[in-house]
């Protein structure tokens, strides 16, 4: 049974991480630096899911910010195979390899008393044909050889087919791969894994067992005040009170797609840009196009901008 003592360790350092979090311009609610929290104590990938344009992706960066790590990206979209995920061969380099190796080993298996022995010959040059020299490794492997510790990221992991999942549990659960070639290659450093998804297709149970989870969603007004004045520098209390309420609003409405947080802070930043102090019916209705990015979604806003202001 854990004591006090050990309890009030452990909040000091997740607010610790929440500190940190924020210094790399990321400001974590307590849910989601818990979450983060608990799956590098407990070394286990973390699920990071939510709708499209809430951070999550921001999320990997600041941690791997904060944490002083290489930030590993591979982007997931469907038919992504291992090739482009884990490694290569690099057979450019092996076909210039083989031409040379032709020069070196012909007077050898001239030379050779009898087939076992011209065998051997060409099986030692074959152990060397298939080694890491000649390895092109993609994101998944460079995470896992990285010299120095590193943040893997695996975004958008539900654009990715069903069967990738299977291909991610041995790195999920061991930091490991199989190569046939090769064997199995250990993590120099276990990197830190964080998922994400947009909860476009569900995950496989195998795969949410393996991963902590956590849900992020559109932040409250009170919070997303505070990351545009930390985003945005020179932005008015005011201004950032009135673009949070917008903004909440129209992620209310029935839209083809809501506004993200990241949207958000590119408007707060053309308002700066144009000397807004306050939110006014004009500004609002010219703005709309840096907030909503269909024109089906600005006529429906257009029609609400007395309610939007309200």
């Amino acid at each position: 049974m854990r004591s006090v003592g050990d309890i009030g360790v452990a909040a000091t350092k997740i607010t610790g991480l929440e500190k940190a979090l924020k210094g790399a311009g990321y400001l974590a609610d307590d849910k989601t630096a818990l979450a983060a929290f608990l799956a590098m104590e407990l070394d286990k990938p973390l699920l990071v899911e939510g709708p499209a344009g809430v951070g999550k992706t921001d999320l990997a960066r600041a941690l791997a910010d904060a944490l002083g790590r290489t930030l590993v990206r591979l982007q997931c979209y469907e038919g992504l195979d291992e090739s482009k995920a884990l490694y290569e061969w690099d057979y450019a380099k092996q076909i210039l390899y083989t031409q040379l190796l032709r020069d070196a080993i012909g007077p050898k298996l001239a030379g050779a008393r009898d087939l076992a022995e011209a065998a051997r010959e060409v099986g030692d040059a074959d152990a060397t044909f298939f080694s890491e020299k000649f390895l092109l490794a993609r994101p998944l492997l460079r995470a896992l050889t990285s010299d120095t510790p590193a943040l893997l990221l695996i975004d958008e992991v539900d654009r990715a087919d069903p069967e990738f999942e299977a291909f991610l549990l041995e790195i999920l659960a061991d930091r490991q791969v199989t190569i046939p070639e090769l064997g199995t290659m250990k993590a120099k450093h276990a990197p830190i894994i964080v998922l994400t998804t947009n909860g476009t297709r569900d995950m496989t149970d195998a795969l949410r067992r393996r991963c902590l989870h956590a849900f992020l969603d559109y932040p409250p007004p009170s919070r997303e005040i505070a990351i545009l004045e930390t985003r945005v520098p020179g932005i008015g209390k005011a201004l950032a009170q009135d673009l949070a309420k917008v903004a909440e609003r129209l992620r209310k409405m029935d839209l083809r797609k809501s506004p993200s947080i990241a949207e958000a802070i590119d408007w707060a930043r053309a308002l700066v840009l144009l000397g807004a102090k306050a939110l006014d019916k004009e500004t609002l209705r010219a703005t709309l196009g840096v907030l909503v990015k269909y024109d089906e979604d600005r006529e429906k806003a257009e029609k609400q901008l007395d309610s939007l202001l309200a």
